[in-house]
């Protein structure tokens, strides 16, 4: 006797350990299922109802500290100096900006007042570093000939008359704020808010969607008129754009949804077939939102498109699980025994296959980034839920109804039929077919692998790339970095000494040389410190003569120049002394050039005395974000199919037949990367765990095709005939569900939010190449690899 080549004989001892479990487990889970079936359905109704009530709950969550990588260096030296940098963390900017005129009128004065007062008393703002030309802690200062003079930017005496807006325009003038709290055209000027992580009322997390409710109607919406624009950017303010698109997210969800039961009533002709499934799927969303609420998790803004990840999942499982009802009812089973076969011949590659789709998106862990650790939890815990209503609930529904005599007569016509245009694609199972088909996928590897070279990390374009170049976010940020001389991206350099030694002449030296050097480097408008407060009033001590206008080397004119410093310029002890660098922007090739060149500064200029650490700021955080995706995004996909090839190995007990699965999924991704960098999408948060999520639902299509195919050859059928049997049962199925979820979420593309059309076009192109993948190129791997003459007899084979 002879093995079939596609299944081995004897269990190795680890894939008995595990498989032997699971086996007894589909015994006793069978007999269970198919003969105490009211009172489990009466447990799925409880369970769904519960977790119902739960999922309604479930609200939007997003932190600003769950975006960055709290264990990176950058970040770690932020934390520790989080307290002395007020408002170089996360803030709002809101800007005034006056339709006709400048700024210096009584109507744009009274308003940008009460926009600042409304700012004030917003939950969740650092109220002590709230600054605008209204707040006190923005002054001016000069020199005359009695001493220093100085006091806020709105006097005590400012009654808004001619005088006193003439006195306004002085102050605002010698105040420095010139570029960075008002234009450098005096047409608008902006309030900063820093927000703290927390409200500081409740303790909870600050509720990004709330924020930016009260922003839009306290200060937008209440004070944008006729002759006044309001503008607002900030993390915050994208979070809550992304929120309330959320609802762009739940129609296009729908559309999918509906989508999909108008081709699965087409593909099935059954309504119990097409509605069942849908319905377990769904169930499977609500199950997993209600786990998810009372696990204590939210859904952040990049994490909303994984219940839809999990209703793709599910209906990909249940269209397989109706599909082998339908053929067994087809060959005489009533639906009570058709489902109890389905549920035998289903549950060993249905768990394995959920198995490593779960273990896949685990892998996103190992990413240091709270964010997707979440996203990794959520697609988790649905794929877990989707073992019980899909793999459980459907095939238990279906018993009692099962697929309609309309449906039965189909599958009957389809098996019947002579010629099938399936035969088409058995010449992929022939060595002429097989070759061509390994040959074309060996050059799309290489296109691939050469289109992948231009794959960046981060942000490609200006803005906030999450939405589109034409939102009104984009637009509000695009007018700050040309009408500001201080843009909205910001990396903070953090020069630390010993307790009050940051005003030193050797400290002040050597960060102005350090300023020096910066405007050198490409990507960097300006930088502020400690060193331009001391020169600037070091000058004005000497008639403004600009040959003054530099680091005293006498200590004691040193301290003089330093006798009044602006808030964030040194910290109480005077042992850190930020720089404050605006970037032209936050693409990722700025930030790797201007992180590298203060890298290089620092070693050489780093000692006891004087450090220069990274990084602070938006733009600082976002470095440390590209540096660890840069680093995981290799390690994740390394675990990602290293689980998943496991699994498979244990199941089938072949590494030949692991390669025929694993490849086609291997080929899709580094096309995907391909894609990504021909499109100009970069790898960062949103965008890193696509490339997982598309594996693990692209490996059900391999595992249900290749144990279908299994149980044909073992039969005594040739590998052609083989896969023809098997294209016409689970191969249909597979392409139904591939062409069905791509239809679905190619919609994506019209979405406002551009984080979401990307993910259309990934997902889309994703779904459709892991299809193509299963049904061309891994029959012609399993033709190349095995021998072609299938064994004849069951003896030495195991079947699934």
């Amino acid at each position: 006797m002879s093995k079939s080549p596609y299944t081995s004989g004897k269990p190795s001892g680890l894939a008995s350990a595990l498989l032997g479990p699971i086996k007894l487990s589909e015994q006793i889970i069978e007999r269970v299922l198919f003969y105490k079936r009211v009172p489990v359905l009466f447990i799925f109704i409880l369970l769904t109802l519960g977790l119902g009530f739960q999922a309604v709950q479930i609200r939007p969550d997003a932190s600003f500290v769950k975006m960055i990588p709290s264990s990176h260096p950058y970040v770690e030296n932020y934390l520790k100096y989080r307290n002395d940098l007020s408002g170089l963390g996360n803030s709002l900017r809101v800007v005034v900006e006056a339709k006709e005129g400048d700024i210096f009128t009584t109507t744009f004065q009274n308003t940008l007042k009460q926009v600042t007062d409304e700012a004030f008393f917003i939950p969740g703002v650092d109220r002590s570093a709230l600054k605008s030309i209204w707040t006190p802690n923005v002054r001016w200062t000069e020199v005359t000939e009695e001493g220093f003079e100085g006091g806020p930017v709105i006097s005590p005496e400012y009654d808004g008359s001619a005088a006193s807006l003439e006195q306004l325009r002085t102050n605002v003038l010698r105040s420095g704020q010139v570029g960075i709290l008002v234009a450098n055209d005096f047409k608008s000027a902006i309030i900063q808010m820093p927000l703290f992580d927390k409200d500081p009322a409740t303790g909870e997390k600050l509720n990004y969607q709330v924020l930016s409710s009260k922003v839009e109607t306290l200060i937008r919406e209440k004070y944008e008129n006729a002759d006044v624009r309001i503008r607002i950017t900030g993390f915050a303010k994208i979070v809550g754009d992304l929120i309330d698109g959320a609802k762009s997210v739940a129609l296009f969800f729908a559309m999918a949804i509906a989508i999909t039961l108008v081709l699965l009533y087409l593909y099935s002709g059954s309504v119990t077939g097409t509605l069942i499934p849908i319905g377990c799927s769904l169930v499977a969303v609500v199950w997993q939102m209600g786990l998810l609420k009372i696990f204590g998790y939210g859904l952040d803004p990049y994490s909303m498109l994984v219940p839809f990840l999990v209703f793709a999942i599910g209906v990909s499982h249940g269209v397989q699980v109706v599909n082998t009802i339908r053929l067994e009812q087809s060959e005489g089973a009533d639906p009570w025994l058709a489902a109890r076969r389905a549920f035998r011949a289903i549950y060993i590659p249905g768990l394995t296959a959920l198995l490593s789709d779960g273990l896949g998106f685990v892998t996103l862990m190992v990413i240091d980034i709270q964010v997707i650790q979440d996203l990794a939890v959520a697609a988790s815990v649905g794929v877990a839920v989707i073992v019980m209503t899909n793999l459980l609930l459907l095939p238990l529904l279906m018993s009692y109804v099962g697929v309609g005599k309309k449906a039965i007569a189909k599958m009957q016509a389809s098996q019947n039929k002579e010629s099938s245009p399936w035969q088409m694609l058995t010449v992929f199972a022939k060595p002429r077919g097989a070759i061509i088909a390994v040959s074309f996928a060996l050059v799309a590897l290489g296109v691939g692998l050469y289109g992948s070279q231009n794959l960046k990390i981060g942000d490609l374009d200006k803005g906030a790339p999450e939405l589109r170049a034409d939102s009104r976010y984009n637009l509000d940020n695009a007018f700050v970095t040309d009408h500001y001389s201080t843009s909205s991206d910001i990396f903070v350099v953090m020069a630390t000494t010993a307790p009050n030694q940051c005003t030193s002449y050797n400290t002040l030296s050597t960060v102005d040389s350090f300023q020096e050097y910066l405007t050198d480097v490409p990507g960097i408008q300006s930088s502020v410190s400690l060193v331009d407060v001391s020169k600037r009033v070091t000058a004005g001590l000497n008639e403004g003569n600009l040959k003054w206008r530099s680091v005293s080397r006498n200590q004691y004119v040193i301290n003089a120049s330093l006798a009044y410093v602006p808030s964030g310029f040194m910290n109480g002890s005077c042992s850190l002394l930020p720089v404050i660098i605006f970037l032209d922007d936050h693409k990722a090739e700025t930030l790797d050039r201007i992180s590298a060149a203060i890298a290089d500064f620092a070693a050489e200029h780093n000692s006891d005395a004087l450090k220069f650490e990274m990084a602070a700021g938006n733009s600082g955080f976002e470095a440390a974000t590209n540096d660890v995706i840069g680093t995981a995004q290799y390690e994740m996909l390394a675990w990602v199919y290293g689980v998943v090839s496991i699994l498979c190995l244990l199941t089938f007990r072949s590494v030949k037949t692991v390669i025929c699965i694993i490849a086609p999924l291997a080929l899709t991704s580094v096309l995907c990367q391909a894609l990504m960098a021909y499109l100009g999408i970069g790898v960062k948060v949103a965008t890193l765990p696509v490339i997982a999520l598309g594996v693990g639902i692209g490996v059900d299509y391999g595992i249900y095709i290749y144990s279908r195919l299994s149980t044909y050859l073992v039969q005594g059928k040739t590998l052609p005939e083989a896969y023809l049997a098997t294209l016409k049962t689970t191969g249909s199925s597979v392409a139904f569900t591939g062409l069905t979820l791509a239809i679905g979420v190619v919609l994506w593309v019209f979405s406002p939010i551009k984080f979401q059309a990307d993910m259309g076009i990934l997902l889309t192109f994703m779904f459709l190449w892991n299809m193509l993948g299963a049904l061309i190129l891994l029959p012609a791997l399993a033709c190349l690899l095995h021998n072609h003459k299938a064994a004849q007899t069951e003896e030495n084979a195991h079947v699934y």
